[in-house]
């Protein structure tokens, strides 16, 4: 007979936390016609004088590098060594997302073979199991930071910066010598933010509404035991 886990259900909630966090910042990242869309509204051409092949060559070499490539380059723009530097920093937290990912895709597919397999299954908090918890703690954090970045994204934006980048100011480019700038409008950061707060808040949902969804049924299956 299995027993239950509170241990189980907080680890395997933070966990399921972690993926979905991990998976929507990965998002914007790898979806490259998610920028692409931007070319025209942004009026990136009019701006730039430049072709939107031109952009889009710009933006895929930046992105290649940021994802693994060992040359760094952005197509016919120019760039300096304190860009890339600021690039090379942003393919670390890049990289680091996707193997958060990888590890905690990894991790969930682990617990349940041994969930099914083992002894200990997790325990309900309060009548309710990990998939309500990660969806509901996520969501709450997020929904709260969405409203406060809302209220004055500049400042938000300063602060991101701030955070993941601490003590430098490289990230503050000059147009002249790092072209690449021109190209990423501070609306697509925006939007980037908007996107995965949306796919945050829409998954965080679903993982209550899988919980709930599952009591119900569990409830119902009792409740026919008994009658019988």
């Amino acid at each position: 007979m299995k027993t239950t886990s509170k241990p189980l259900t907080v680890f395997l909630s933070a966990v399921m936390a972690l993926a979905l966090l991990c998976a929507a910042i990965a998002v914007p990242i790898l979806c490259r016609p998610f920028y692409y869309a931007h070319i025209g509204p942004l009026e990136l051409e009019r701006s730039t004088g430049l072709t939107w092949e031109e952009i889009r060559t710009a933006y895929d070499e930046m992105l290649d590098y940021c994802l693994g490539a060992e040359d760094f380059s952005t197509g016919v723009l120019r760039w300096s060594d304190s860009g890339k530097s600021h690039f090379t920093d942003v393919r670390s937290l890049f990289q680091f997302d996707l193997q958060a990912l990888a590890c905690a895709l990894g991790l969930l597919a682990a617990l349940a073979v041994l969930t099914l397999r083992g002894r200990q299954r997790p325990a309900l908090l309060l009548g309710r199991g990990p998939a309500f918890w990660a969806g509901a703690g996520l969501g709450s954090a997020f929904l709260t930071i969405g409203v406060l970045a809302a209220l004055d994204f500049d400042r938000a934006f300063v602060a991101f910066h701030a955070l993941f980048f601490p003590g430098k100011d490289d990230w503050l480019f000059d147009p002249a010598v790092d072209q690449i700038i021109t190209i990423l409008p501070q609306a697509f950061f925006r939007n980037c933010a908007v996107l995965i707060l949306v796919l945050l808040i829409s998954g965080c949902a679903g993982l209550i509404v899988f919980d709930l969804t599952r009591s119900r049924r569990s409830e119902g299956v009792h409740s026919k035991l008994e009658k019988t």
